[in-house]
């Protein structure tokens, strides 16, 4: 056998991963606040990109400007230098000098701003953080344009600020009060003490009772039950500034347990009250605050914004549009490309001024792309769970991810993306897309199968209807679902429930009947 090297042609196919790809499948699965956040990101760092405003015409230029748009832009006459005079005088190419800009204006700068002191006033020994003659305000010649009285003025109090407040009159020692500032910088939003008091005071060097009281110094200030350590804590502070807590309460009160799961036998027992006591004291522990904190201000909650809006129109049809308010709307500068093109001299420039707009370019292309797949893929889990928009929750159908990818023609994990962090606004409320995907549950009939969502929504129904003398076990609510052409577990019936927070029969039993003797 003769060894000899020679040449070999083949053709082949493969999915190479590049980085514009990454960038697209990245933006499909991104919400609205984070997609918002990247195209920001992105103006700052491509000089190229621009964002569309309300004048700048329809969202259908993002792409970048037409030919016709770049000519007209290009064949605009400058506007003439005197041109800035008639207008706002801050547009003209002025002179930085008092003179100039008082013929300019055809007045004294007195008249056009009353409330500046005059220019000289720190040459001629005044200073500049000295009294202002017209408006009696101090260091008004060092604010400049950032000063903003609402930053400060209309600021929320936060829990840890109203403690402090509290403190800095409480304890005058300044030892003391760093203890203090310490312990209340380990208070959570909710109002609990969540430091470790030995930790602390070795942290400190301090002795670990002086740190313990200074803790029940802060569980006095407001709101009441702050400090805590834990919830029964936390009540027991606020009963006994109610002049509440007796050794019927205590007992209550270290027996949280009980309560929770209704055991009112054996709260009675532990408590030694009749039934009428006993409910006294359980009424007295709901009108309490459990988390006192949550009085104050915490972060900022931002609203739920939908994707999509899904309405009714003429015909029975569903018309399915874009939020096209929560759309960064961006376009290629072509006109700036072509001008800094033109003086772009070195190797380094040309390949960042070319890889610019290649990255603007696709960041359009990307954009204009999810918003046609995201509104593809609605458009079909609406015409698939059409009965659900028309009815309600016990009529979604069961749906998976393969079946939305074979009617449109797309993969599963497109469908995943799309369906990741997105909102439809439905006349049912806005849901996330996830929610109309449901695993199937068979009927017991051979019929058609049933969404697994609606299962759980006939669940708590069943479970709301009952009675304190008819409570559903898990039994029965399997015989009644198959009573309806469910053919489900009794497993599987009790996921749904745990998953729902709904607790068991017993346990529900207790509760009706314990209702039902406060209301006798």
């Amino acid at each position: 056998m003769v060894l000899s090297p020679k040449l070999e042609f083949r053709q082949s196919q493969s999915l190479v991963m590049t980085p514009q790809l990454m960038q697209a499948i990245k933006l499909l699965q991104l919400s609205n606040m984070e997609l918002v956040a990247y195209v920001e990101a992105e103006l700052e760092r491509n000089p190229l990109l621009e964002r569309i405003t309300e004048g700048d015409g329809p969202a259908d230029t993002a792409g970048g400007e037409t030919p016709s748009e770049t000519a007209q832009r290009d064949e605009a006459p400058a506007p003439e230098p005197e041109a800035a005079v008639s207008g706002d005088w801050m547009e003209g190419n002025m002179e930085p000098s008092r003179a100039a800009m008082e013929t300019r204006l055809d007045t004294d700068l007195g008249n056009v701003f009353p409330d500046d002191a005059p220019a000289d006033r720190g040459a001629s020994g005044g200073g500049s953080t000295g009294q202002s003659p017209s408006t009696g305000e101090w260091g008004g010649g060092e604010r400049g344009e950032d000063y903003n009285p609402e930053a400060f003025l209309t600021a929320e109090m936060t829990l840890a600020d109203h403690l402090e407040a509290q403190l800095a009159v409480a304890v005058s020692d300044p030892a003391r009060r760093l203890i203090g500032v310490n312990v209340i910088g380990l208070i959570d939003e909710t109002g609990y003490f969540t430091g470790d008091l030995d930790q602390l005071a070795e942290q400190l060097g301090v002795a670990r009772a002086d740190v313990e009281a200074m803790l029940k110094l802060i569980q006095t200030f407001e709101p009441s039950g702050v400090g805590a350590r834990n919830l029964a804590e936390c009540l027991a502070i606020q009963l006994r500034e109610r002049d509440r807590f007796d050794p019927a309460m205590q007992a209550l009160v270290a027996n949280l347990e009980l309560l929770a799961r209704h055991d009112r036998n054996a709260l009675k027992r532990v408590c030694a009250v009749d039934n009428e006591d006993l409910a006294d004291m359980i009424g007295e522990i709901r009108r309490l605050d459990p988390k006192p904190g949550l009085a104050f201000g915490t972060g900022v909650v931002h609203p739920l914004v939908p994707d999509v809006y899904v309405r009714a129109g003429k015909d029975g049809v569903w018309l399915v549009e874009l939020n096209s308010e929560t759309l960064p709307r961006v376009l290629v500068n072509q006109t700036y490309h072509a001008t800094v093109a033109k003086v772009a001299r070195s190797a380094e420039d040309k390949s960042f001024l070319a890889e610019c707009l290649q990255s603007a370019s696709w960041l359009t292309r990307s954009l204009d792309q999810r918003a046609r797949t995201i509104l593809k893929v609605a458009s079909e889990i609406v015409r698939q769970q059409d009965a659900f928009l028309l009815h309600g929750v016990r009529y979604l159908r069961p749906l998976n991810l393969r079946t939305v990818a074979d009617a449109i023609g797309m993969h599963e994990s497109t469908v995943s993306r799309v369906t990741s962090n997105k909102y439809i606004s439905t006349p049912r409320g806005v849901v996330e897309m996830k929610f109309f995907f449901s695993s199937a549950i068979s009927a017991s009939g051979g019929g058609e199968a049933h969404s697994a969502e609606a299962v759980r929504h006939r669940i708590k129904l069943l479970i709301e209807a009952e009675s304190a003398d008819d409570v559903l076990s898990d039994d029965t609510l399997v015989q009644k679902l198959k009573e309806e052409g469910i053919d489900i577990a009794r497993r599987t019936v009790a996921k749904y429930r745990e998953g729902m927070n709904i607790p068991s029969s017993v346990q529900r039993r207790r509760e009706k009947m314990a209702l039902r003797s406060e209301a006798s």
